[in-house]
């Protein structure tokens, strides 16, 4: 049995003009905010790394998690999400806090690891916490920043069994090897700590 054609209507036929007209790179992305199969952190939204910045692992199967690192991104929230979705740049984190309202985007699965420490040990054996702003600007940390970030860090200790400790909770800078300062002389650690062990 044949069945009738059916043509678009006026409506969809004007819709689908309209945005032919738009240039393509105005377009929202499909795939942007696409959940991965499960958000490791509950709280925060999904903002895929490139698969090229990060390497696919089993963790902690694979390696034991040890270390929770902060970083701040010395760049805005928006230009380090693209950064970490630039397949060129080799580098990513797990996640990024933004500065005004503390919102979390994961980037890269807890159980894959992230190129973030600049010394693959310590990549293997932690997780990283990017921070939008800069060392010298101490306006970036705010609040909100500090607490949805010790939040997500008190979250993360607490699931691999990581003491939420100045041991174990490191700023970049205490990566050996490192040539980085973050996250700064302005991060306030004992607030930040303080906030872990209490959230």
């Amino acid at each position: 049995m044949e069945r009738a054609r059916s043509f678009p209507s006026r409506r969809r036929l004007l819709k689908g003009a309209a945005l032919a007209a738009i240039p393509y790179a105005l377009l929202p992305d499909p795939q942007a905010g696409a959940q991965p199969q499960a958000l490791d952190y509950p709280h925060a939204i999904w903002r895929p790394a490139s698969a090229s910045n990060y390497t696919e692992a089993e963790r902690p199967t694979s390696h034991s998690l040890d270390y929770v690192i902060i970083h701040v991104t010395q760049t805005t929230y928006r230009k380090a999400l693209s950064i970490f979705q630039d397949p060129r740049k080799k580098v990513s984190a797990h996640y990024l806090v933004r500065s005004a309202d503390g919102s979390v985007a994961q980037c890269v699965q807890e159980r894959d690891i992230a190129w973030h420490a600049g010394n693959w040990d310590h990549n293997t054996r932690s997780i990283g916490i990017e921070h939008e702003g800069w060392v010298d600007q101490p306006s970036y940390f705010t609040n909100a920043m500090y607490r949805q970030s010790a939040k997500l860090a008190a979250a993360i200790c607490t699931k691999y069994g990581i003491p939420k400790d100045r041991a174990h909770i490191i700023g970049h800078h205490q990566v050996p090897g490192t040539d980085h300062t973050d996250p700064g002389p302005n991060w306030d650690w004992a607030r930040y700590i303080e906030l872990v062990n209490s959230l």
